[in-house]
């Protein structure tokens, strides 16, 4: 599949993963029947890199085409067509953050669906606590600064965006959700003393939950495997979709799903698990923290 691009705004946290999926089985059944992209776009009044963008996920689907293309393919079994079909449909589904169009990079919005239909997260953040375990007061003072002179009003809604996110880690279907924090993200201050303060005991008690690991890397430790930086490693629940690496960067971000990619990252993920205090230990650091501040 190779990097998987943004695709519109408005969707799911399954359609995503569902435009990925009819997208990877489209481009396996016309290479099936040996047609060119070229070909395949001609049939649906369309150019090859539309078929491209069809067959990575980042574009929405017409049921018209659909239909056509798996008529080309050769696809005439009816219950065939029907899934697929329906898989289509429901990679068009609307999506709850749709009403935070205004205020999402239409790069990120990929995450957000990915992350939403993701059974397992797992993380490294080195600049501040990740996004998933921030509380309103530390996001607040985190958009603030990310985004000097904005107004207010734009500040409250992505700290919104935010919270509603967080909402999937104590869902009835909560992703299980490994964090590695730094240990210079907990001491950066955002806010002040109280919001730090409040941050600190809210890990502690998100890491309590069943679901969530947190482990945190501690200056003592020296270099280690995060020296890259910042990543995100998402799994799903369906076996056709492949891990995804996430690198966010200022003005866009990077999907990686290529194996030889994901494994770098895997092990760099291991690493920092096994080097890593566990999570008891990594509680009495967070304490620990508290008390200082």
């Amino acid at each position: 599949m190779g990097r998987v691009g943004p695709v519109p705004a408005g969707e799911s946290s399954g359609s995503v993963v569902r435009r990925i999926l009819l997208g990877s089985q489209l481009r396996r059944l016309r290479e099936s029947r040996g047609i060119t992209r070229e070909a395949a776009g001609y049939s649906i009044r369309a150019s090859e890199s539309k078929i491209s963008r069809m067959e990575l996920g980042r574009v929405s689907f017409k049921a018209r085409d659909v239909e056509d293309l798996l008529t080309l393919y050769g696809v005439m079994d009816e219950a065939e067509r029907e899934s697929l079909l329906g898989l289509a449909r429901e990679a068009n589904v609307a999506g709850w953050w749709h009403s935070y169009g205004d205020v999402l990079p239409g790069w990120f919005q990929t995450y957000i669906g990915l992350e939403g239909a993701a059974s397992l997260i797992r993380i490294y953040e080195v600049q501040f606590v990740h996004g998933l375990l921030q509380t309103e007061a530390y996001a607040h003072a985190v958009v603030e600064r990310g985004m000097r002179g904005a107004p207010a009003a734009e500040v409250d809604r992505r700290v919104a965006l935010r919270l509603e996110r967080q909402k999937a880690l104590v869902s009835e279907r909560a992703p299980r959700f490994h964090a590695v924090l730094d240990e210079a993200a907990l001491r950066r201050p955002y806010g002040e003393r109280s919001v730090m303060r409040a941050q600190l005991r809210h890990l502690i008690d998100m890491s309590e939950h069943p679901n969530i690991t947190l482990q945190v890397m501690p200056f003592s430790f020296g270099g280690h495997a995060g020296e890259s930086g910042a990543f995100t490693m998402l799994r799903f629940p369906e076996s056709d979709l492949s891990d995804i690496v996430y690198l966010e960067q200022l003005t866009s971000a990077l999907y990686l799903d290529k194996p030889e990619e994901v494994a770098q990252y895997e092990k760099a993920m291991t690493r920092l698990h096994d080097d890593s205090p566990g999570p008891e230990e990594s509680r009495d650091l967070l304490r620990g923290l508290l008390q200082l501040i």
